[in-house]
């Protein structure tokens, strides 16, 4: 045998990664960060511009407000499931196409909703529209910080979070003046514009720096169980209230679907060697204790900033406009003091920046308790003013214990799954409280209704008194009466809910001191998972 022929043939090295593109410069470097920073007030603006809009397009399409509420809590419980979906989709298509991608398909959506004319139409471009906001956050952030020297990147960090954060200030005040100037729709189509012109710029400047595909496979079956067991319960929770919860078949079936569902994920999930959500993450302790608290936070900050315009306009005779502006304060300390909170994160205990925020948050509920159906405009701006610091102490702290310690190839992941956690948790919470709302509302009523008989000497004297002011029969005066009882016992009813989210954010404060100290240099990571 020839020697030769036995001899081995040195394998060639592998080829090194591609180095990254260098950052940009100048005005490409302004117009791309103007362009990326719109994709992402754009996807921001769009969870709350439709709050203050949800008794109108109720009216509009001949819908219950509650079941208005759909439009909010269905796209984001969309966007909840499409998050964990993007790291995937990033591999297999490419971060430019898959951003560009994402941005016009939001924009089509955003079209879609605006010409709806039934609710399933509009609830099923709102799915649309929330399965396409799902990837813009997390690429927003990682085209920006490509985009910037590595010495710059706590300021294109920076730049993201005040874009984001100035969502909540724009969208009620914003969605309001054009619900009340022209119609619900162009709360809708405002996006268009926005959404061409930055899938325009974005894929001018960075189509050349466009990250390589590799065709990968993917957990279907975890996807399926996820969309399966998500929607279930979310329908489940959105329609519990008119079929009367578990009296209805169709509720049991929709509890079995989300429970059996769920265990089924749990378990996949934990035996797949890829899994599409890494739940064996949750085995570290801050990412657990870091993950409960700000899910169940949010559920609870989110679903009051749906409850409270709400009660403005139907109770309170606010029109749309006049309720974004009373809620749009929420974003003013929030955007003055985040530069701040990038100094003082790095240098802070992040389990003591998150009880503030926490103790912040029950403080401002519990002045929202003591609401009277006669509140004045200030009475109702202050404390939504106020709620802009401990929301300034809330994102950035909380993410930096999440992500503590956690090897880099991990973070992603956990960014990932906490902001599914955290998003998901938010239309959990919004249903849940909608449902508590209606449910301590009828409890009032029932109890001062009790009061309105004719053996009642208040009552009649009351009724009497009304005939003389309204100078009307005894039936108007009744209608009044009973239009005022029901003002009145909305009001209790949603006292009773402020009360409770202050008594939930306390709560829950010892799931913070759960963790271990965050290191220090896990703040630039947690802006990103933001």
């Amino acid at each position: 045998m020839n020697p030769s022929s036995t001899t081995a043939v040195p394998s060639s090295p592998p080829s090194p990664p591609p180095s990254p593109p260098p950052p940009l410069t100048g005005g490409k470097l302004v117009l791309a960060t103007l362009a990326v920073a719109l994709a992402t007030f754009m996807t921001v603006l769009d969870s709350s511009i439709a709050n203050v809009a949800i008794p109108t397009i109720s009216g509009n399409l001949g819908v219950s407000v509650d079941e208005g509420t759909w439009v909010i809590t269905l796209f984001a419980a969309a966007n909840a499931v499409s998050i964990p979906l993007t790291g995937w989709l990033t591999r297999r298509v490419g971060q430019i196409k898959l951003f560009v991608g994402a941005i016009l398909l939001f924009t089509l959506s955003s079209w879609l909703c605006g010409i709806a004319p039934t609710l399933p139409i509009l609830l099923g471009a709102r799915v649309l529209q929330g399965v396409m906001a799902g990837p813009l956050i997390p690429l927003s952030q990682a085209i920006l910080l490509s985009s910037y020297p590595k010495s710059k990147s706590s300021t294109a960090l920076a730049l993201w979070a005040m874009t984001a954060t100035v969502g909540p200030i724009v969208g009620p005040a914003l969605g309001g003046w054009m619900t009340d100037s022209y119609s619900w729709s162009w709360i809708f189509y405002i996006n268009i514009p926005v959404g061409i012109f930055a899938a325009g710029v974005t894929w001018m400047i960075y189509r050349t720096r466009e990250t390589a595909a590799v065709k990968l496979s993917i957990d279907k079956v975890g996807l399926g169980l996820l969309i399966t067991w998500v929607a279930s319960l979310q329908i489940m929770l959105d329609k519990g209230k008119d079929l009367d919860w578990f009296s209805s078949p169709t509720i049991v079936v929709l509890g079995l679907v989300a429970l059996l569902g769920f265990v089924a994920f749990v378990i996949w999930e934990l035996t797949e060697k890829n899994p599409i959500i890494d739940l064996r993450l949750f085995a570290g302790r801050n990412f657990s204790g870091g993950t409960v608290a700000i899910s169940v936070a949010y559920a609870v900050f989110f679903a009051n900033l749906v409850l409270l315009p709400t009660w403005m306009q139907q109770y309170l005779g606010y029109r749309s406009v006049d309720a974004g502006l009373v809620t749009a304060p929420l974003g003013v300390f929030a955007v003055i003091l985040a530069p701040v909170m990038g100094k003082i994160v790095p240098k802070s205990d992040a389990r003591i920046l998150a009880t503030m925020a926490f103790i912040g948050f029950a403080i401002v509920f519990l002045m929202r308790s003591w609401y009277t159906t006669g509140v004045d405009t200030w009475t109702l701006v202050l404390p939504t003013l106020l709620q802009g610091i401990p929301m300034a102490l809330f994102f950035v702290p909380l993410t930096v214990i999440i992500l503590s310690g956690l090897p880099p190839e991990k973070i992603p992941a956990a960014a990932g799954l906490s902001n599914f956690a955290r998003i998901f948790a938010g239309a959990v919470g919004t249903s849940l409280f909608s449902t508590g709302w209606n449910d301590r509302t009828i409890l009032h009523h029932a109890r001062l209704i009790e009061q309105a008989s004719p053996n009642n000497p208040f009552y009649v004297e009351a009724i009497k008194s009304l005939q003389t002011t309204l100078g009307g029969s005894t039936d108007q005066a009744m209608a009044f009466f009973e239009s005022s009882l029901n003002a009145q016992a909305a009001m209790l009813g949603l006292n009773d809910i402020f009360w409770l989210s202050a008594m939930v954010f306390i709560v829950i404060i010892p799931f913070i001191w759960l963790t271990k100290p965050a290191k220090a240099d896990a703040s630039a990571a947690a802006v990103a998972g933001h």
